[in-house]
């Protein structure tokens, strides 16, 4: 969807800062709210495509004045209401009124954790059908603007650019994020010209890799 977080190329948000010698968490809270979010997925109520679409639902007044783990904790919140673990109430209380909706997996335990995030998500699968386009060739993307979730960059459509690499067959996040199946297909790494993705004021010696799911790519003309 074209929500807050489709930032790439646009205007107006002033340059990018790296922070000198940067700590991985700026406060405690923030390792709490990762530990809460991954413990949660790891029930297995939900993808991390489907927490990805909940994120860039956030409006994006909200979205924009937020920090990193304060936009997953407010899409963790969205998350659990949609699946039944909690209750708006018991958010607003800060405790457990209700009785929880079941888990498809028991809860994440401490002495599962290393493991369970050596094991992480794969999304790799295998298929019968040979890839559609090879590596070389000149490929346009889709003019689309779903309202529903794509890893389609909003500044990347309606381009041509050349596959660079075939990454093998992976689930497809525009379906997996809303329940419709992993359906997977084969994804590209596609090369555009920064002249092609944002016109003759781009810098014409720059170039930039995305990673294009099959259904969103075209022969080019």
């Amino acid at each position: 969807m074209n929500g807050p977080q489709d930032l790439g190329g646009m205007m107006g948000f002033g340059p990018v800062v790296p922070e000198r010698d940067e700590p991985i968490f700026h406060g405690e809270w923030e390792k709490r709210a990762l530990a809460v979010t991954l413990a949660c997925g790891a029930l297995g109520q939900w993808t991390l495509d489907e927490s990805r679409h909940a994120r860039e639902t956030i409006p994006p007044p909200h979205y924009l004045s937020k920090s990193y783990y304060d936009i997953w904790i407010t899409a963790l919140e969205k998350l659990l209401q949609r699946h039944g673990m909690v209750g708006a109430d018991e958010l607003k209380h800060g405790a457990a009124l209700h009785a929880s909706a079941p888990t498809r997996n028991p809860a994440l335990t401490a002495d599962r954790v290393a493991s369970a995030l050596a094991k992480g998500s794969p999304t790799e699968r295998a298929l019968a059908t040979q890839p559609r386009f090879a590596i070389g060739d000149h490929v346009a993307t889709k003019v689309m603007h779903p309202t529903t979730h794509t890893r389609l960059p909003r500044y990347a459509r309606g381009k041509t650019g050349t596959v660079k690499f075939i990454h093998g067959a992976h689930v497809f996040p525009d379906t997996h994020a809303h329940d419709l199946g992993e359906q997977p297909c084969y994804c590209y790494g596609v090369e555009f010209a920064a002249t092609e993705l944002w016109g003759e004021g781009a810098d014409p010696t720059l170039s930039v890799m995305v990673d294009c799911w099959e259904p969103y790519l075209e022969q080019a003309s």
